[in-house]
């Protein structure tokens, strides 16, 4: 069958130039990572190419390419072949998608001891109708602008746990969307984007019920991080953050329960916020642990996060701070992460002037009231779906449900006294003050690590992530200037219903 494909050359093709690529072709076809290592050049400088990022050395193409779960399926139609050195040769394959879709897969070869290996490679791919790992549905637009403001010619990924008028919600489970009724209305929060000039682009994919931190999602698959495609993106905004950080839309709508907006935002390089809880409408927002929800949105940069913050808080009973509040840190928590996120992190407090506190309190305690109220109240929110639709759920998901539905109400009363106190505390703590701590405890985990270590640093993230949630406050996410291309980032805790000064603030600090 591959003699009958064409192959259009400058000049004789070169022995074995031919079977090497039909063999690395093979390869591709069958994801055999082993032969895919071997068709490359083994060397720093070998280039990995397609329409949203580069990889750059032989390593961490391997990597990629052991993480990847998606496998090709196109045809080559044609092979252009031009020799430009008796060692060094161009390959451009004409291809196609099984529906007639054109795409184009380019290497350069080089000849090492008699073989032919790969130095350079580059792939575009067939056009697909919508990435189903970032998309549930996506339009041109999907909602227009109802009317003109601060936000003209901006779009929207909105996160699958929000009413859009004319859909259901699906909360990253497929038989939960079928099952829904479409909404009539979109919800507040939605309608002040359009009102503001948004456009809304299309509903994002997140982690089942939203009840995850890493971005995988068992139906849907995991969209693939921009920033380094071995490492998992973070969610469970996970969709909508991506959309961001691919510049497929310029503002993501999301929710942060327990660090939703903010983990995403660390792991791909962006901006992003928690707001104060209960200070933007949840109206048409499909709850999980209702004292803890909050509404949020990521961007790419800090002007487009105060832009978009000043858009959506405009008519809310906001709180300025009355003089310049005072930069805070405390060494107990930045111990919790890894030592090149911290190192990062303690550089920038000291840059900063940053004045080294403690909180008053038990903070592992606090930590177990959170994750107990929270597991309580998801299963009030989910468990009766969930029950009636065994063996819907992705492992993951499905064992931390399982988990939330052993917890009694006496257990959940007595974490929520907890709470109450850890609330008290840390909110009189902040007053006057801003709090600066690493997002996430590390760098985001690699695709392939086991379950029980992407769970392990989900238990670490979450230490520093509950803080906000479990006071209400505001949360501002901004990628960590001193980590010198560390996927990491930093966050700044403020009073409640500060949200927009907060975003001031942080980008003047990291702005200088």
């Amino acid at each position: 069958m591959i003699f009958d494909i064409p192959v259009l050359s400058n000049t004789p093709v070169p022995s074995g130039l031919l079977d090497a690529f039909w063999d690395y072709d093979a390869a591709l076809m069958q994801n055999d990572v082993d032969k895919l290592d071997a068709a490359f050049l083994a060397s720093a400088s070998t280039l990995r190419g397609d329409g949203t990022m580069v990889i750059v050395g032989f390593d961490a193409t391997s990597d990629f390419r052991a993480s990847r779960t998606a496998v090709p399926t196109r045809l080559v139609r044609r092979i252009h072949v031009r020799v430009e050195e008796d060692d060094l040769a161009l390959i451009i394959a004409e291809v196609a998608s099984t529906t007639g879709t054109p795409g184009q897969q380019t290497q350069l070869w080089r000849r090492v001891d008699g073989g032919w290996k790969v130095s350079a490679a580059h792939v575009t791919a067939p056009a697909a109708p919508i990435d189903r790992t970032v998309w549930r549905i996506v339009g041109f637009p999907l909602l227009a602008p109802t009317d003109s403001g601060t936000l003209d010619g901006q779009t929207v990924a909105v996160k699958d746990m929000f009413s859009v008028r004319g859909l259901s919600i699906g909360a990253g489970i497929p038989e939960f969307a079928t099952e829904g009724e479409p909404r009539e209305t979109s919800a507040p929060v939605v309608q002040i984007l359009l009102a503001a000039g948004a456009s809304i682009t299309g509903v994002a994919q997140t982690d089942q019920f939203a009840y995850g931190l890493a971005g995988t999602n068992s139906r849907y698959g995991t969209p693939t991080n921009p920033r380094d495609p071995r490492r998992i993106p973070g969610g469970s905004t996970s969709g909508a953050s991506v959309a961001v950080s691919r510049g497929e839309v310029s503002i993501g709508l999301g929710t942060d329960t327990a660090g939703s907006i903010r983990v995403p935002a660390s792991y791909q390089g962006l901006w992003g916020i928690r707001t104060t809880t209960g200070l933007v409408n949840t109206s048409g927002v499909l709850p999980l642990a209702p004292t803890f929800d909050a509404i949020g949105w990521l961007t790419r940069d800090g002007a487009m996060l105060e832009r978009v913050t000043s858009a959506m808080l405009a008519d809310r009973d906001t709180t300025e701070y009355a003089v310049q509040p005072e930069l805070v840190i405390v060494h107990s928590l930045t111990a919790l992460a890894a030592d090149a996120v911290r190192f990062a992190t303690d550089a920038l407090a000291e840059r900063l002037g940053a004045a080294a506190i403690e909180l008053d309190g038990d903070t592992e305690l606090w930590f177990a009231a959170f994750r107990t109220l929270q597991a309580f109240e998801a299963w009030q929110c989910c468990g009766t779906w969930i029950t009636s639709h065994p063996g819907v759920l992705g492992a993951e998901v499905a064992s931390r449900f399982a988990d939330a539905s052993r917890v009694t109400p006496a257990a959940a009363n007595t974490a929520r006294h907890d709470v109450e106190e850890a609330r008290a505390v840390i909110r009189a703590a902040l007053i006057g003050r801003i709090l600066m701590i690493p997002t996430t405890a590390d760098v985001p985990p690699l695709l392939r690590a086991d379950a029980s270590a992407i769970d392990a640093d989900r238990a670490r993230t979450l230490r520093l992530t509950f803080l906000a949630s479990i006071a209400g406050v505001p949360a501002v996410a901004a990628p960590l200037p001193e980590a010198d291309r560390l996927l990491a980032g930093v966050s700044f805790l403020g009073q409640e219903r500060t949200d927009l000064s907060l975003v001031s603030f942080a980008r003047r600090q990291l702005d200088n």
